[in-house]
């Protein structure tokens, strides 16, 4: 490994070198960022923002939205489960509360609780870029936009076609405490696209089955999504979408180890939502939304063979309205949103409970100068158990040459607690607490962006301090757990993200991307008596890299992900995809964890030893 990452190095230095002697011509994916009142082309972005287009989604050795965004620099990735099954999300050292996922700019909340967020009906044949926006986002997002947020865009079809991708998998060990039977996965997604002049649909099903890695880790799931788009006239366009998914997993260890050693846990979750927009004028653009989700979330301690004790069942419904405006005027752009939110839940053992939500979003972007430009906002916020609450925040860059850009932010947030956290009683092992306050944050980020050919570095330092950060904690064993307000955690972090592309030749092309996140968490006015289910266990050093060399229809990809934790061990895992398209059809190997690491991310879980997946890809859109 050390010879390749010299040689890449000696690489890049000579073309930065060649680039000196000649004129520079700047390549820049130029993705525009929707963030809901204003769009900014990537390369203009005053915030810290992260994207994976699908080209890099297509070759990444994963089938879930979970499994690609292990690969994203400063996101952690904790799974409990196989592939994705269940996988709990947390941004630059938060929780995995702390973060805010949307679709295609609607807020996925479940204030039941954050590990069913990623529960999701979505292939990844269906997303055109998934975008990290890291740090506060409050005044952009809203509620639960504590670190940062997750924006998964789906495709808008241009041409008609069909989908069909089948694969099986197996990591060749025996479930000998169990069946006997060798480990598998596998899987089939369906899909046909129909796309017309003013409107195009889209329509994915799916269905994933494995007996696990080990023993009571198997799961099966059902997925289903429709895409609508309707392009009224050239002012007018309407984008729809429903989504469902039936997920059934072995939850062996998952939140009650060593006793729930034979549970079982199914999550069903409906989203719908109806999103237009509509260019008033030249200058001004008003664009509503309307989006509903329900969950079903059935744990059985005793699995499926006792329904009738240990068994906890929950409902909950969220429905949510949102209209952003914005307009142009002589020196600016000016941002104005509103939001109303319903959240209710009937829960075995969190018991009946809703609340409301109102926001207010105000937003003003200017050029100060030729070459500063200034992004001001505030989120005005109340809650219904919580009030009012103001939330401001301000980015700025300054473009000191045409390859050289310089990035500060100052923004706050915050993340109302649960459901869970607030009323769950589940004893022994887990109960809320109703006395809990929000948590705020406040942080401060510079960097700067250089984008040089075809090379590219995003490099910042950022300061957070987050006030009545909430937390699982006991005193002894023998306790159950009790969410709690613990005081403040402190993180100063540094992440670094570079990219390079080289034309080898006329038909092979090199792309390398290299990430480095450090983080430095200081727990103040907390009792250090009392023992953490979720703190110590952020991450301190994570590195992720891919290699991709592409050749004619040849890909070889590469990926290496490190991660050392405030506490346990450190590991690398090294995954690899080789695929081979002939004409409309792509035939792929993966192979997982190729030098058998043994590692945790949850508690005393192990995840996957080796594991290898062969597919077969069609398709004609």
């Amino acid at each position: 490994m050390r010879k390749i990452y010299l040689t890449l190095f000696v690489l890049i230095c000579s073309d930065l070198y060649a680039q000196n002697n000649r004129d520079t011509v700047i390549a820049i994916d130029e993705v525009v960022i929707h963030e809901n009142r204003f769009s900014t082309p990537i390369s203009k972005q005053n915030r810290n923002v992260y994207v994976i287009d699908q080209a890099t989604i297509a070759k990444l050795p994963g089938r879930s939205i979970q499994e690609i965004l292990q690969y994203a620099n400063g996101v952690d990735l904790r799974q409990r489960g196989p592939f994705g099954s269940q996988a709990d999300i947390s941004i630059d050292g938060g929780s995995f509360e702390q973060a805010v996922v949307l679709l295609n700019g609607t807020k996925v909340i479940d204030m039941q609780t954050a590990h069913n967020m990623f529960n999701l009906p979505i292939p990844v044949e269906a997303v055109e870029r998934i975008e990290i926006i890291r740090g506060p986002a409050a005044r952009i997002y809203g509620v639960n936009s504590l670190t940062g947020a997750i924006n998964i865009i789906t495709k808008k079809p241009t041409e008609s076609g069909i989908l069909i991708d089948s694969y099986a998998g197996t990591n060749f060990e025996k479930d000998s405490e169990g069946t006997g039977h060798t480990f598998y996965g596998r899987g089939i997604r369906v899909g046909g696209v129909l796309s017309k002049e003013k409107q195009q649909h889209s329509l994915f099903g799916s269905h994933d089955k494995s007996n696990g890695y080990r023993y009571n880790t198997g799961f099966e799931n059902n997925k289903l999504l429709y895409l609508g788009d309707f392009q009224l006239d050239g002012s007018n366009e309407i984008a729809t979408s429903f989504g469902y998914i039936d997920n059934g997993f072995g939850a062996n260890g998952f939140y009650a180890a060593p006793g729930d050693r034979n549970s079982s846990e199914v999550v069903q979750t409906t989203l719908a939502s109806v999103q237009s927009k509509h260019n008033l004028s030249d200058r001004w653009i008003l664009m509503p939304r309307v989006s509903y989700r329900y969950n079903e979330d059935d744990y059985r301690y005793f699995g499926a063979s006792n329904l009738q004790a240990g068994r906890s069942q929950h409902y909950t419904h969220s429905l949510a309205a949102e209209v952003n405006t914005s307009y142009k005027t002589a020196k600016g752009e000016i941002g104005f949103g509103v939001e109303l939110r319903s959240d209710e839940i009937n829960s075995s053992n969190i018991g009946e409970h809703r609340r409301e939500n109102f926001g207010l979003f105000s937003q003003y972007r200017t050029y100060l100068s030729e070459k500063l430009n200034v992004n001001i906002g505030t989120y005005l916020n109340y809650n219904s158990d919580y009030k009012w609450q103001l939330y401001p925040g301000v980015d700025a860059s300054y473009e000191v040459t045409p390859t050289f850009k310089l990035i500060g932010n100052l923004g706050t947030s915050q993340r109302i607690p649960s459901f869970t956290d607030l009323f769950l009683n589940q004893r022994p092992g887990n109960i809320g607490n109703p006395d809990l306050d929000p948590e705020r944050a406040f942080q401060g980020e510079i960097g700067f962006k250089v984008a040089k050919g075809n090379f590219t570095i995003n490099t910042y330092y950022f300061h957070r301090k987050i006030s009545d950060f909430i937390d699982w904690t006991r005193m002894v064993s023998s306790e159950p757990w009790q969410s709690n307000n613990l005081g403040e955690l402190v993180t100063n972090g540094v992440n670094l993200r570079s990219a390079y592309t080289r034309d080898i030749s006329g038909k092979t092309r090199l792309r390398v991307n290299l990430g480095y996140s450090y983080l430095e968490s200081d727990f103040r006015n907390g009792s250090a008596e009392l023992d953490s289910k979720y703190l110590i266990s952020s991450l301190k050093h994570q590195v992720t890299n891919t290699i991709d060399v592409q050749r004619s229809g040849l890909s070889l990809l590469f990926a290496t992900r490190f991660n050392e934790r405030m506490s346990g061990p450190s590991y690398w895992i090294n995954d690899l995809r080789i695929s081979q398209s002939i004409h409309k059809m792509l035939i792929y190997l993966d192979a997982q964890n190729i030098f058998d690491t043994t590692y945790f991310e949850i508690g005393a879980i192990p995840l996957p030893s080796r594991w290898f997946t062969a597919g077969v890809k069609f398709s004609s859109f």
